[in-house]
């Protein structure tokens, strides 16, 4: 647990430098997301039984 002590300028910059990454990456991470309605779905390769 934290305790209640001063935090220095720099924890605090560093602190809003990974929170600004964090939300570059989800926002990223959400305009390449795929829909599943999007998504093809596999069909099954049934050549291989006509070999037989």
């Amino acid at each position: 647990m934290e305790q209640d002590k001063p935090v220095s300028r720099g924890e605090r910059i560093e602190a809003a430098e990974r929170e600004a990454a964090k939300q570059r990456l989800l926002e990223q991470a959400e305009a390449e997301r795929v829909p599943v309605t999007d998504t093809t779905r596999a069909v099954p390769d049934r050549r291989w039984r006509r070999e037989r």
